[in-house]
C-alpha cells in the first residue's frame, strides 16, 4: 500500500486497512482508469471515491440522486475536515455562487451534484473551467431501466461529461446489480472496458424473514415485534406516503418512538426527523424508499417491509441497510399477492417495454416471497452469485418446508425449454408443459410437441417452484440478452443425458394462509401464541357457553382467544383492547377470564399485556361513533353507507367490529324491512346451533332457503347484539 494512502486512510477516516476490495479501487482510480464498482450496501462503498478524491489534485464531482441525503455526505466529510459541498435546487443564488467560488478557488475535493443540476447550461459551462480530478456516479442503477430505481436524467450523465472534459476518468458505483443491470450501466456509460470490481452480495449477519400481510394482524405483530426491540434502531419500509403516516402515528400511539420519512413533508420536517434517527432520539423511522440511501448508520438492527417492494434490487437494497456494523440484522417483510397486483396496476400508463420490464421485476418478487428455497441462496443467484450449500439463516432454512422429488419434473421443465429452443419465458415454459391453448402455442406450433400437456394433472405454481429450483441450481439460467427468456445450462444438458434423484421444496401458499378464518402466523418460533393458554381458555369458554346457553363463538372468538395467549391480559382494560372484546364483553363474560390468565401468567411467571397492547390512532373511531349515532336515529342503513361514503359491505364490517368489541346496536328497524318473521326464527335457530358463525358456513347450511349473504350477515349483527353484548 503508498504511504500517503495509508496515512490518509488512517488520519481522516480513522482505518488502519481496507476491507475487501477498496484498496484494488482506490490504486485504480488514483491510476486514471475507468471503475466500476458493485459492492453491497455496507461494506464502503464511499470511501472507495472519497479517499482518492482527498489525494488527488483537483475536484471529485460526486454525481448522486438523493438531494435530501447529499447533506448528510457532505456533513459527514466537513467533520473529517475534509473540504466538500453540495450543488442542488435547495440552494441559493448566493448560496450556489459561493459553491462555485470554493470549486473555482481549488478548495474543494469532493462537489456532489444532482443529475438535474448536471444538465443546467449554466453549471455545465461553470464545470468546464474548474479544475476537476474524476467523476463519481453512485447510485449507477438509476441509469438502467432494468434497476430498480430508473431515472431518465441518469442516461444524459456521459453526453454531458463527454462536455466537461473528455479525458475525465469514470468511476459508477452500485450497491445491486444483476447482470442484465451490470451490462445496461457499461453500456450506457461506454465502460465496457472499464476495470470492474464485485464484491459478494452475501451479508451473512442478516437473517431474512417472510410472513403472509393479514389485516391488522400484520400491525399488531410489528408493534409486539418493535417492543420486544426495545432501544434498538429500525427502518419501516412502506409504499406510499399515506400509509407511511399510518404507520408512524400507530407506533407512536402505541409508546414507540418513531417518526415519518417522506419526500411529501417539508424539507424541514424530513431533515429533523432523519438527524433524529441518526443521533438516536427516534428510535423508528417509517419511510418510502427514498429514506437510508447514502446514510451510514451502521447499527440498524432491523428492516420491516410493511409493503412488498417492486423488485429485488430494491429488497436487497433497503434490508442492506440492516447491520452494517456486521452485528445483528433482520430483515422482515410483510408480503400477500395483492400488492403484487396493485403494484402491477400502477404499471399500466407506462409504455410497453417499461411496462413489460417492470412486471418481469414484480414476478421475480413474489417468486422470492413465495419460494420456501433458502432466501439467502435465491438472493445471491438472483445477482449472479452461485452458493453451494443451505445458509441455515433464514426462515426457510430454519423451518424447512414439505420436500418431493423432483426428478421426473425436472427431467420435463428441462425438456420444454429444449424443444421450445431456449427462446421462451418462463409462463410459456408452464403452458407448453400443461396443455394450455392460446394464440402463442398455435403460431409457434408448440401445441403440436409431444411433450404439450404432459403435465396437466399438476397446477401452475408446481411448475413454475419446479423451473426456478431449476435456476438456482444451475440447470437452466436466464438470458442476459432477451431479459425473461430462460435457456438450458451445460449442467442442465448433462442432467437430460443421466437424470439423477433431487429433492425440491414446494412453495409457501401465503393466499391461502390468508384466507383461513385465522392464519397461522409464521414466525422464527412456530405459533405466535400460547398454545397452552388458548387450550385452557377454550376449555373456559365452552364452559361459560354452556352455563348461559350460547354457542361457545358468541363468548369469543378464536382470534380474541388467541390474542388473549399472546398479549397476557391481566386487567379489565387490557382485555378491553383484544380484538374483539371490548368493555361490554369484558363486563358480561370477562372475569373468569381474566382470573383464569391471571393464575397462569403467575404460574410461568410470564410478561403480561401492557407491553403489547395495540392502541389506534382513532381516526377510525369517528366513522364508528358516527354509525352508532345513525342506527340510534333508526336512520337506514344504506342511507348510513351513503353518509359514510361506504359500500353496503363496507358498513356491515365497521357494524361488525362495533358488536365484536361489546358494543350493543339495535338494528331490529331494518331487520323487519328486510325479512319476515318466519326467516328471522331460521337464522335465529341456525345461530344458536351453529359451532361458528362463519358466514360460508351459514350459506352453504342455508342453501335451500336461498339467503343472500347480506341478509345472514345483517341477523348475526342482531344476534350477537342480543346474545353477546
Amino acid at each position: 500500500m503508498d504511504q500517503k494512502v495509508k496515512d490518509n486512510l488512517k488520519q481522516i477516516f480513522g482505518f488502519s486497512q481496507f476491507r475487501g476490495n477498496q484498496e484494488a479501487i482506490v490504486d485504480n482510480i488514483l491510476g486514471g482508469s475507468n471503475t466500476f464498482v458493485i459492492m453491497p450496501t455496507g461494506a464502503g462503498k464511499s470511501l472507495c471515491y472519497q479517499l482518492p478524491a482527498v489525494i488527488k489534485d483537483g475536484t471529485a464531482v460526486v454525481i448522486s440522486p438523493l438531494i435530501a441525503l447529499m447533506k448528510n455526505q457532505v456533513d459527514q466529510l466537513n467533520a473529517f475536515g475534509i473540504n466538500a459541498y453540495f450543488l442542488n435546487s435547495t440552494l441559493n443564488k448566493s448560496e450556489t455562487n459561493k459553491v462555485k467560488k470554493e470549486v473555482l478557488a481549488g478548495k474543494t475535493k469532493l462537489l456532489y451534484v444532482a443529475p438535474e443540476s448536471l444538465t443546467k447550461e449554466e453549471n455545465v459551462q461553470f464545470l468546464k473551467e474548474a479544475n476537476l480530478s474524476f467523476v463519481a456516479i453512485d447510485e449507477a442503477h438509476c441509469i438502467s431501466e432494468w434497476g430498480h430505481d430508473f431515472r431518465p436524467e441518469y442516461r444524459r450523465i456521459k453526453s454531458i461529461i463527454a462536455q466537461i472534459g473528455e479525458k475525465l476518468p469514470i468511476i459508477a458505483l452500485t450497491a445491486t446489480a444483476t447482470p442484465k443491470v451490470q451490462q445496461d450501466i457499461q453500456r450506457n456509460l461506454q465502460m465496457e472496458e472499464a476495470d470492474l470490481y464485485k464484491s459478494s452480495f452475501n451479508r451473512t449477519n442478516l437473517y431474512y424473514e417472510v410472513r403472509p400481510k393479514v389485516k391488522n394482524e400484520t400491525k399488531k405483530q410489528i408493534i409486539k415485534y418493535i417492543k420486544g426491540q426495545k432501544g434498538k434502531s429500525g427502518i419501516i419500509y412502506c409504499l406510499s406516503r399515506k400509509k407511511v403516516e399510518e404507520i408512524a402515528a400507530l407506533l407512536q400511539v402505541n409508546g414507540i418512538n418513531a417518526a415519518p420519512y417522506h419526500a411529501g413533508l417539508d424539507q424541514s420536517v424530513r431533515i429533523k426527523n432523519q438527524d433524529d434517527f441518526l443521533n438516536e432520539e427516534v428510535d423508528v423511522i417509517v419511510a418510502t424508499i427514498a429514506f437510508g440511501m447514502g446514510i451510514d448508520k451502521p447499527d440498524v438492527r432491523y428492516v420491516i417491509h410493511y409493503d412488498v417492494p417492486k423488485s429485488l434490487e430494491g429488497y436487497y437494497q433497503e434490508t442492506g441497510r440492516a447491520g452494517r456494523d456486521g452485528l445483528e440484522g433482520h430483515c422482515l417483510m410483510f408480503y400477500r399477492y395483492d400488492d403484487i397486483i396493485k403494484l402491477d396496476k400502477f404499471n399500466k400508463d407506462k409504455p410497453v417495454t417499461e411496462r413489460e420490464n417492470a412486471k418481469v421485476l414484480l414476478q421475480e418478487m413474489a417468486a422470492y416471497a413465495e419460494s420456501s428455497v433458502c432466501r439467502r441462496k435465491t438472493l445471491l443467484h438472483y445477482f449472479g452469485e452461485y452458493m453451494e450449500k443451505d445458509c441455515g439463516f433464514c426462515d426457510n432454512c430454519k423451518h424447512p418446508k414439505e420436500k418431493f422429488d423432483g426428478k421426473d419434473y425436472l427431467v420435463t421443465a428441462i425438456q420444454a425449454v429444449k424443444e421450445t429452443n431456449n427462446r421462451f419465458n418462463i409462463d410459456h415454459i408452464v403452458n407448453v408443459i400443461r396443455g394450455e391453448q392460446n394464440d402463442y402455442m398455435v403460431s409457434y406450433s408448440h401445441d403440436k410437441l409431444a411433450l404439450f400437456g404432459i403435465g396437466k394433472d399438476d397446477d401452475e405454481r408446481l411448475w413454475k417452484t419446479v423451473i426456478r429450483q431449476a435456476m438456482i441450481n444451475d440447470f437452466l439460467e436466464k438470458d442476459i440478452e432477451n431479459y425473461g427468456v430462460i435457456k438450458i445450462t451445460q449442467k442442465g444438458q448433462d442432467f437430460l443425458k443421466e437424470p439423477y434423484g433431487i429433492q425440491m421444496s414446494k412453495d409457501h401458499d401465503f393466499e391461502q394462509m390468508m384466507i383461513d378464518e385465522t392464519p397461522e402466523v409464521l414466525s422464527a418460533n412456530g405459533k405466535s401464541y400460547d398454545e397452552n393458554l388458548f387450550e385452557l381458555l377454550k376449555a373456559e369458554r365452552k364452559k361459560v357457553a354452556k352455563s348461559k346457553g350460547l354457542p361457545p363463538y358468541v363468548i369469543f372468538q378464536d382470534p380474541s382467544l388467541e390474542e388473549m395467549a399472546t398479549v397476557y391480559p391481566t386487567t379489565r382494560e387490557e382485555l378491553a383492547q383484544i380484538n374483539g372484546v371490548g368493555m361490554g364483553k369484558v363486563a358480561k363474560f370477562g372475569a373468569s377470564f381474566l382470573k383464569l390468565i391471571a393464575t397462569y401468567v403467575e404460574e410461568n411467571d410470564i410478561m403480561t399485556a401492557s407491553d403489547v397492547v395495540v392502541k389506534t390512532s382513532g381516526s377510525r373511531s369517528k366513522v364508528k361513533i358516527s354509525i352508532i349515532q345513525q342506527v340510534d336515529r333508526k336512520i337506514d342503513l344504506d342511507e348510513i353507507a351513503e353518509n359514510l361514503n361506504l359500500s353496503m359491505s363496507e358498513l356491515l364490517q365497521e357494524i361488525e367490529q362495533i358488536i365484536y368489541s361489546g358494543t350493543k346496536l339495535n338494528i331490529n328497524y331494518y331487520i323487519e324491512n328486510i325479512m319476515d318473521e318466519e326467516r328471522e326464527d331460521l337464522l335465529h335457530e341456525y345461530f344458536m346451533n351453529a359451532e361458528t358463525d362463519n358466514i360460508k358456513a351459514a350459506l352453504n347450511e342455508l342453501e335451500d332457503e336461498d339467503f343472500a349473504e347480506e341478509e345472514i350477515r345483517v341477523y348475526r349483527v342482531k344476534f350477537i347484539s342480543e346474545h353477546a353484548n
